[in-house]
C-alpha cells in the first residue's frame, strides 16, 4: 500500500473513532509499527492529528479529509462509478461540467478519451490533467482555491458559471439524503456547486456508497434537480429504495 493511501485510511479511522493505536494500525495496514510511527509523525507535522504514547488522537474534528488523502479510498468503486456515469452521456452531449472531488477526478480521466467535448471545471487537479488533452476543450473557472478539495470557489467562480450553459453537470457530493438533498462540508463550495447545477440542462451525481443516506453541513440543492445518481454495489438497499421513491434514478456500478 502506498504511503498516501495509508495516510488517508489513518485519517478516516480517526474521523470515525477519534483515536488510533500504532499496534492496531500496523495490523490493519499490514506494515511495520515503525512505518506507522513515521506516518503519524508526518500527519502531526501537518497538524492533522496529535500523537500520543502508542498512537494518536484527532486534532480537533476531522469533518473532511484533505483531497490529497482521499484518492486511494474506495478507488475501485470510484473508477466503476466514473465509467458508469460517462456511459449515461449520449452522443449529442458536447459539454460537461465537473466539480472537484476524487470521484469526479475519475470521471475526468474517463472523459479524457472522448473527442469533441468541452469540459468546464472549477477543480485545479482536474484542469491540470485535462489541459494536456488536445481532444478536450477546457474551460476553468476563476475563484479562491480551497485546499481541501482543490476547487476554485466564491464570487469569481460563480460569475463564470452564471454566464455559460452546459449539457450535463456531473458532480460529486459529501452526502445524498432524501430530506437534506445534496450536501457538502463547506458553505462557499455549496454555493459554487449550486451555480454549476443551474448552468446544466441535466445533472448526474456520482457518490460512493459511504455518501448515500448521509448529509454534510451545507446544502447544495434538493434531489429533485438530479436526473441520475451513480453509486456502487455496496450502497444500502433501504437508502437506495428511499431515493428511488423520491424519483431519483439510481445506478449501482459493479467494481
Amino acid at each position: 500500500m502506498r504511503q498516501q493511501d495509508r495516510l488517508g485510511l489513518i485519517l478516516e479511522r480517526l474521523n470515525r473513532e477519534s483515536s488510533v493505536t500504532v499496534e492496531n494500525l500496523a495490523v490493519q495496514l499490514e506494515v511495520s509499527q515503525a512505518s506507522v510511527r513515521r506516518d503519524l509523525q508526518l500527519l502531526e507535522s501537518q497538524q492533522l492529528l496529535s500523537r500520543t504514547h502508542g498512537g494518536a488522537v484527532a486534532s480537533g474534528v476531522l469533518y473532511e479529509l484533505p483531497m490529497r488523502y482521499r484518492g486511494g479510498h474506495r478507488q475501485d468503486a470510484k473508477r466503476a462509478i466514473a465509467k458508469c456515469a460517462v456511459q449515461l452521456l449520449g452522443p449529442k452531449v458536447t459539454s460537461v461540467g465537473l466539480n472537484g472531488g476524487s470521484t469526479t477526478t475519475e470521471v475526468a480521466r474517463v472523459l479524457a478519451s472522448r473527442t469533441g467535448l468541452r469540459v468546464v471545471t472549477n477543480a485545479l487537479n482536474i484542469a491540470s490533467e485535462l489541459a494536456v488533452r488536445s481532444s478536450i476543450e477546457l474551460v476553468v473557472c476563476g475563484g479562491s482555491a480551497r485546499a481541501e478539495s482543490y476547487e476554485l470557489v466564491g464570487p469569481l467562480a460563480e460569475m463564470t458559471l452564471t454566464h455559460i450553459n452546459i449539457d450535463v453537470a456531473i458532480i460529486g457530493v459529501d452526502g445524498v439524503n432524501v430530506v437534506a438533498g445534496l450536501t457538502t462540508h463547506d458553505a462557499v463550495e455549496a454555493q459554487t456547486n449550486r451555480c454549476l447545477l443551474s448552468a446544466a440542462e441535466r445533472v448526474i451525481v456520482v457518490a460512493d456508497s459511504s455518501k448515500i443516506g448521509h448529509r454534510g453541513f451545507a446544502r447544495i440543492s434538493e434531489i429533485g434537480v438530479v436526473s441520475d445518481l451513480v453509486t456502487d454495489s455496496d450502497a444500502d438497499e433501504a437508502d437506495v429504495a428511499e431515493l428511488e421513491r423520491a424519483g431519483l434514478k439510481v445506478h449501482r456500478a459493479q467494481s
